[in-house]
Order: structure tokens, then sequence, then C-alpha cells
């Protein structure tokens, strides 16, 4: 079949022209990422494909998949690199084109297809590339998944098989906007700024809004691949600002940004203040739980501590779990508990029946959104957020760490915490109320002050998030605590962004 893949070749040579490259570390807990050319090359991601190929024929399920591809230069190659390697292993692929993630998950339903190959390198700068893969709607994979393909394809444990085919799918964009349009009805007018960083979105989320008859404001629409201005990603302050003074230009209601594959939703309010996806989750947690008793949704550790002491949600009978950060782990967590709904900080947003079919949709999340607005006609965005208690928020920062030693590192720092904690040591002058250990660690002290360090599933990074509901003061002394605590690790480099 392939040669078995390697990890010491160099671009413009031979070797690199006939043997597969692959590096390890792009296999994360829940998806691949690599950058192309210099950690995978085009064999590479065939051997990927076979590799997925084998794993589905192993796991009994039914060989056939849904593919599909982001809007970069590249991907479309990758793509095809994929489906060579998924049909030297026997599965039929059905090709969807240019896609959103959302729009990938969509067609295992609406094909009736088991499994699906996201190409998507989602908020990562250019030069990534990556997949998103499942194989049972609408879950993707976990660590166990992704640790068996990364022995078959490392170990080059490909199997070849007969029956593999290629199918085009035409009309799959349509079909998902109209799924998406059929029972969307707002009696309040509403304008929305629709910001899509040039990236994949801009091909399906203007037109799915003024289709559900509000004004929309397209912002970075034109698809350009280069992405001039920003990287799509509702997380990047470049983004969110650009968002922020579209809104003040425009006088829109809200402005919402999707990310590179549409997975995700980020938003800024009608007074121009961003509001971070967590606590969106919290106001659409509100709103849900008024209509559904007992309702219970999953938070990410990431996440803000008022799902567990906003009085609304207590008011309403609501319940939320944290669990770990990681598209994968809360959508089946969510699904596997019975959630209404579950909320990532990153902006994804897992709405189960009746609002969806229980996987990450950009626009799913904005219909619940402007749902939420419909609902409350007397309250602006702003307003319905000044509602909440008031809290002190940081954004989600990452300081550099390789890969190879993101895991080894985070680990002692877990340890340094939890011996912390264990000594009766104290964060800010104050006593720690609980530490987290189930991602990372998120520790608490006795004012509801918390701070978490994790590694980040799909860069090499850590990741830090700090917040309190007691003062600004308390979250940037929580936030220097934590900068010490990383001090003392060399392996560990500079932020992307600090407070």
């Amino acid at each position: 079949m392939l040669p078995t893949p390697r990890t010491d070749l160099e671009p413009n040579t031979l070797e690199y022209e006939i043997i597969p490259k692959v590096k390890p570390t792009g296999f994360r807990e829940y998806d691949a990422r690599w950058l192309f050319e210099k950690e995978i090359n085009l064999l590479g991601i065939q051997a990927l494909g076979a590799g997925l190929g084998t794993l589905i024929h192993e796991l009994g399920k039914e060989p056939r998949i849904v593919v599909g591809h982001d809007f970069r230069s590249y991907s479309s190659s990758i793509k095809q690199a994929l489906i060579v390697g998924l049909m030297s292993a026997g599965i039929e692929v059905n090709d969807i084109g240019l896609a959103l993630s959302p729009v990938a998950y969509f067609a295992q339903f609406d094909l009736d297809i088991p499994c699906v190959a996201m190409v998507t390198a989602s908020h990562n700068d250019n030069g990534w590339t990556g997949v998103k893969m499942g194989v049972e709607a609408p879950l993707t994979f976990g660590p166990e998944e992704m640790g068996r393909l990364k022995e078959i394809v490392l170990n080059g444990e490909f199997k070849p098989q007969d029956g593999g085919a290629y199918k085009y799918v035409e009309g799959m964009r349509e079909r998902y906007i109209d799924d998406l349009v059929k029972d969307v009805k707002f009696t309040r007018k509403m304008k929305v700024v629709a910001a899509c960083g040039n990236g994949t979105a801009g091909a399906f989320a203007p037109e799915a809004l003024e289709r559900m008859g509000v004004e929309v404001i397209p912002m970075d629409a034109e698809l350009d691949h280069s992405f001039p201005k920003y990287n799509p990603n509702p997380e990047d302050m470049k983004m969110l600002h650009a968002m922020v003074d579209a809104v003040k230009e425009h006088g829109a209601d809200v402005a919402l940004g999707f990310d590179g594959d549409g997975d995700r939703c980020g938003v800024v309010d009608n007074e121009g203040n961003e509001i971070f996806a967590d606590v969106i989750g919290v106001m659409i947690a509100r709103d849900l739980s008024a209509l559904h008793d007992d309702a219970v949704f999953v938070a990410d550790v990431k996440s803000t501590g008022l799902y567990l002491t906003d009085p609304v949600l207590q008011e309403n009978g609501a319940t939320t779990k944290y669990w770990k950060t990681g598209h994968s782990y809360i959508k089946r967590y969510s699904n596997e508990i019975g959630a209404l709904a579950g909320f990532e900080k990153s902006g994804h947003f897992f709405f189960r029946e009746p609002y969806g079919r229980g996987y990450d949709d950009g626009l799913v999340a904005a219909i619940a959104l402007l749902k939420m607005l419909d609902r409350n006609p007397d309250k602006s965005m702003a307003q319905l957020r000044a509602d909440l208690p008031k809290t002190w928020q940081s954004p989600t920062m990452s300081p550099h760490c390789d890969d190879e030693k993101k895991y080894e590192v985070l680990d002692r720092i877990v340890a340094q915490v939890q011996k912390h904690a264990d000594g009766d040591g104290t964060f800010i002058g104050q006593k720690l109320r609980d530490v987290n250990t189930v991602n990372g660690v998120r520790f608490t002290v006795e004012d509801g002050t918390w701070g978490l360090i994790r590694a980040s599933s799909n860069k090499p990074e850590l990741v830090v998030v700090v917040e309190s509901p007691t003062s600004e003061e308390n979250r940037n002394e929580m936030f220097r605590e934590i900068e010490a605590i990383l001090e003392g690790y060399p392996e560990v480099g500079e932020f992307n962004q600090k407070l």
C-alpha cells in the first residue's frame, strides 16, 4: 500500500516525494492538526486517509464517509489526498465540496452516512491543516479513537480493501441553509453584523441570516484565503475589535463572528461590548431554562463560575456540569447526560433537541441568541448582559509550549498547585476553596476568584484563564500569581496576549 510514515523528511528531496511524512504530535486529543509541508506532506495525508479507512472497518462501521474542506489555498489538495487514502481502504467517499464543519456534520444526518472527515485548520493561522473526524453522528473522535488512529498510521498498519468509491454531492450548501431557516421566524426587527474574517463562513452566514428575516451587515464576507485583515477567530482581539467598530458604525443590535470552519460564534453587543462565549452561554441557559423544567447544561472548565452561582439559573432549577475543554469532550458529555445544551468558552455551542442535533454549529448558536433577543423585545443585548451578576473575566491567553513538552510540563504544574493546596497555601492572600483537575488545574479561592492552567489540545501552547466575581484587581492579581508559577518553567514561552 504505502510506505510506513517517517518524521525526519525534508521538503525538496527525493524521499519527501516518495515517503509519507507524519509528525506524531499532529494527532491531538480529539482531532488532527499539522503545519502543512513542515510536519506532514501530501503522502502523509494519504496515509491518514488510509489509516482512517482501516479504523472504520476495524470499528465495524458502515464504510461510507462524508468529506468536505474549508476555504484555504491548500485545503482542496489535502482533501484529495485524504480521499485517495480512504478509497484505497475500501471506503465510499461522499465529497460535499467547500463546507463548514457543521455542514459536514449535517450531511451525516441528511445523507444517512455514519462517518465524517472534515479537512480544516479551524481557527489556526494559515499554514496549518487538519481533519475533524467521527464515525457516529453527532460525535467526533476522542482520545481512544485518536490514539488507535495514530498507531495505525505511524506503524503503517493500513489494510487495503476493495469497494472504494467516489461520489460528488451537489447542493449540500443549499440543503444546509434550507434546514437552518425552515422553522425560524422573528417578530422583532434586528440588525446583525455577520463577521466572517474572509473565511468559509462568508459563503454561508450572510445568506442564512438574511433568509431568517434579519437585516444583515456583512463584514469581511468575501472569500479570501490570505485572510488579509486577521485570522477568522472570534476569540482573536483584532477580530473582536473590528466587530465593535462595525456595531457602532451601523447601529446594529449585535455582531456575530464566525471562525474559519463555522463551528464557533463570537458576540459583540449593541453598545460595542465584547461578550465572551461562556457568558453568552449563561444568558442562553437563562432563556432556555425558563422554557424547560430541570434543564441540564454542560460548560467547559475555562468557563465562568456564573453557571453555578447565577440566581436566575438557580431559581429556574437549572443544573450545570463542568467538563473537559474540547469540542469532542463537551459534545460527547452533553449527549451522554442528556443536556439541553453545552457551552465552551472558545465559542463552541452544542444544542440538542429540540434546538439542534447535538453538534457544534455557529449558526445554530446565532439562532438561539437571536431567539433570546426576540423573546425579550424590550431589552437590548447589552441590557440582557447587564442583568447578569458582575464578574471580571480574562480572555483566553496562551503562552507557547512545545507539543512534545506541554503535557509533561502541565503535570508538574498541576502537582505544584495541588501540593500548595494540600499544604494550606494561599493565592492572592486567600485560602483555596477548590482545586479541579478534570482538565489541567482550575483553582478557586474563598471569594470565588479562580485561575486555570491547561494544555491546548490543538496548538503548541498552554491555556490560561482567570476570573473574579469581586474585583478587577483580584482578577489581575490571580493572573500575576499564574505568571509567577509559569516563570518557574523554562519550557513555557511568551503569551500570545495578556491582560
